[in-house]
């Protein structure tokens, strides 16, 4: 199950049995100004994973934003999420409005320059 509003994704899933796996986690976000990187987007993600707490932060810069499912998903295997989960099979409607609005926000557009260092 996967919920979205603007600056809020809600993602649940429940085991099916001892040998499945199961989370509850919400990713709220926001725009943010890091003294080094500039504007970019505070994802702030808290639930649990197999019944395990999390919180965490995490700061991507304005070209890097959209990479948050990489980032959220290394922090929900911090937590025992098992490396073969998938975070998105069936919400890929859920992450096309949030990439959408997380453009809108930063107010990306095609074409926006890349930071080189953040190619490598």
């Amino acid at each position: 199950m996967a919920t979205f509003e603007p600056g809020h994704l809600h993602i649940e899933r429940h085991a099916l049995n001892k040998a499945d796996y199961s989370y509850n986690l919400c990713i709220d976000y926001e725009v943010s100004q890091d003294p080094k990187e500039g504007e970019g987007m505070l994802f702030k993600m808290h639930g649990s994973v197999q019944g395990q707490d999390l919180k965490e932060e995490f700061f991507l810069p304005k070209d890097q934003a959209f990479d948050f499912a990489r980032h959220a998903m290394n922090i929900a295997q911090k937590y025992g999420m098992p490396k073969l989960a998938v975070l998105n099979g069936s919400m890929h409607k859920q992450y096309d409005l949030m990439f959408e609005d997380v453009r809108h926000q930063l107010d990306v557009k095609p074409g926006d320059p890349v930071k080189p260092e953040h190619l490598e």
